[in-house]
């Protein structure tokens, strides 16, 4: 039997993993949701859902991948015979692979973006149509997204322990001094203080459903749920590592940076548009058009620089967790070597990070559901696919293992604290959570609700 890669010891896993987690959303997603949906309420139920839902669903993949010592497809089918249950582990295995090209192309904005300030372009990137035409230069795109893949997969084919492992104990504290430098600069810009308020002290008379609503789909996805990537790192560890404690390891790195990012984004543009919430706007037009627009105002080439090198390790190390659950999955269900595995993953890498850097130029024209290739991407893995591969889950150890043989598994090396916790949300909340975020996602691509 081939023998399966592994993590070091616990600190190498709770880096890898919160590296897993910590990626683009938590710098420019959260932020906007935050200010969007109350301030300090959001701030306050997206905590209150990573504590208990979060939490769960870290523990059982990680147990998952533990007690099985497999990748997804493969810990699913060791698990249950029934083949609608088994369908869920292909789907966790799918998910990484369809969103690793996509996430790529992003990344390759990013060292577009850092490039920028590197050789001193602070205005011009502050310009608005700067953004506009880099979309439209299919050249330009290709190039910055064939330079962020290729630092992802060197990473890749270093292996667990002298690739991702070595990388993320370099990036993962490097990524929080950069962090906290931001937001010391942020939070003492004139006017910054109203910014620090309205994330920091909850207002009750903001919530809402749809406070809850975002904040449930945020924590789901900032966490690297249902990704396949927890069953795959927890594959790589060892039966002496705690799991509950590293969880909480996780849950608070992951949190701090999420928190972070707030300090660093609202903060700032509150000061530059003097108070209007409306700034921040969602998505690409708040990281490379408002923020550089506010960094222009501060005189700050040094502060894009520092802000967009902390986006890139971000986006690093997420892509890495992603491209190695991918080359785990061909490794283990084509029984390949992981330098055949890892190659196979950069073809599909490129080919459908192709397919989305070709979608704001040449494929323009090309709109499923109204939007282009790479959102297409992203609704398709974010919205529909990942609340089923959790369900997929949460019904395999319901129906199949048992919550009693995953707990067994967690308190191999853990003293489960929160055992009662973990077993409620497993049984009366995680799928009707999870059919909230499925909902509410799909009818928000159609236009019916907004979130």
């Amino acid at each position: 039997m081939k023998e399966r890669h592994g993590f070091s010891g616990k600190l190498g896993y709770v880096l890898a993993t919160a590296g897993s987690a910590v990626g683009l959303g938590n710098i420019w997603r959260f932020p906007y949701l935050a200010a969007k949906y109350g301030g300090g309420a959001f701030l306050l139920v997206y905590l209150i859902l990573a504590m208990t839902f979060g939490y769960t669903m870290i523990m059982a993949e990680t147990a998952i991948g533990r007690m099985t010592q497999k990748s997804p497809v493969s810990a699913f089918a060791s698990l249950t015979q029934n083949k609608l249950i088994r369908a869920g582990g292909w789907l966790n295995a799918i998910i990484p692979i369809l969103i690793v090209p996509y996430y790529s192309v992003i990344g390759g904005w990013v060292c577009r973006y850092l490039y920028g300030y590197i050789i001193g372009q602070s205005q011009i990137m502050a310009d608005e149509a700067t953004f506009s035409e880099f979309l439209g230069s299919p050249i330009t795109m290709e190039l910055c997204f064939m330079v962020f893949t290729a630092m992802t997969m060197l990473i890749i084919f270093g292996g667990v322990q002298n690739g991702i492992e070595k990388v993320s104990k370099i990036l993962m504290p490097v990524l929080a001094l950069l962090a906290v430098a931001v937001v010391i600069f942020s939070v003492t810009r004139p006017g910054a203080l109203e910014g620090v308020k309205y994330f920091l002290i909850p207002n009750f008379k903001n919530l809402s459903v749809m406070t809850v609503v975002s904040a449930l789909g945020q924590m789901f996805y900032s966490l690297s749920i249902a990704m396949g990537i927890l069953i795959t790192f927890g594959s790589y560890t060892k039966k002496d590592v705690d799991i509950e404690s590293t969880t909480i390891q996780v849950e608070i790195f992951d949190t701090v940076i999420a928190v972070l990012a707030g300090l660093m984004v609202i903060p700032a543009v509150f000061a530059f548009s003097g108070g209007d919430s409306a700034a921040l706007n969602k998505g690409p037009a708040l990281m490379f058009v408002t923020l550089p627009k506010v960094f222009d105002s501060m005189g700050g080439t040094w502060i894009g620089i520092l802000f967009f090198t902390l986006v890139l390790l971000a986006a690093l190390t997420s892509s890495v967790s992603l491209a190695e659950t991918a080359c785990s999955t061909f490794e283990d269900e084509l029984g390949w070597s992981r330098s055949k595995s890892a190659a196979l993953v950069s073809v599909i890498m490129i080919v459908l990070g192709t397919f989305s850097c070709l979608g704001f130029n040449v494929w323009a024209g090309f709109t499923p559901l109204n939007m282009d290739i790479l959102s297409f991407f992203d609704f398709l893995t974010n919205s529909v696919m990942m609340p089923i591969s959790a369900a997929a889950i949460c019904i395999l150890i319901l129906k199949a293992t048992g919550i009693k043989a995953i707990e067994d598994e967690i308190c191999i090396s853990s003293k489960f604290r929160r055992r009662k916790v973990f077993r409620f949300v497993l049984r009366y909340l995680s799928i009707a959570l999870l059919a909230v975020i499925l909902i509410s996602s799909i009818a928000d691509a159609f236009g019916l609700i907004k979130i």
